[in-house]
């Protein structure tokens, strides 16, 4: 792994350094192929800053700690990196292995296609309204849908003898939707 160490106020320190890429040296061997790290280790007042900043291939993580002490601020640097890249690594297992487990954890949950097939378990939740199967014209949907407070109205058209569903577009006009052939 190609290393730079940056020093900002504060004295460069060969032990510093050392430390700090005998630490980094750990990640070639997480890493599937050669990285470039950038360290940078500066002091504000009594904070002491290690800021991290690496790239290779896909992944690029730039992560910051800080701490009183800088060995410590280095090290909590380094675990911080090394989750990052074991998730990282994690992930790309889940997506080669066909394991859509980042889709199955996001927030939103989808209705599984078991729970649509069997309407016996969501009869409380359904609300089943009839429609009417005598034939009318497309003029009377119009008036039906009008006269109603819903935004479409399903019906079986006279003149092609199909289900139509007739509706209103956000801007007030209507649609109407046939099936082909």
């Amino acid at each position: 792994m190609q290393t730079s160490v940056t020093f900002k106020k504060i004295d460069s320190s060969d032990s510093l350094k050392a430390y700090a890429q005998k630490k980094l040296d750990r990640f070639d061997k997480m890493l599937d192929n050669p990285g470039e790290a950038h360290l940078v280790l500066s002091v504000q007042k009594i904070r002491h800053i290690a800021e991290l900043t690496l790239t290779c291939d896909r992944l690029n993580i730039h992560a910051k700690e800080e701490s009183e002490n800088m060995y410590s601020s280095i090290d909590a640097l380094i675990d911080k990196v090394k989750a990052r890249i074991n998730k990282h690594k994690e992930k790309i297992k889940r997506h080669m292995s066909g394991n859509k487990q980042s889709l199955k954890n996001d927030t939103l949950e989808f209705t599984s296609p078991q729970a649509i097939q069997k309407p016996e378990e969501n009869l409380e939740t359904i609300i089943i309204e009839p429609i009417d199967d005598k034939p009318m014209d497309v003029d009377d949907a119009v008036i039906e849908l009008n006269s109603s407070n819903q935004s479409f109205f399903v019906f079986n058209n006279a003149r092609t003898e199909q289900l139509n569903v007739l509706y209103k577009h956000n801007n007030g006009k209507l649609g109407l939707i046939q099936p082909r052939g």
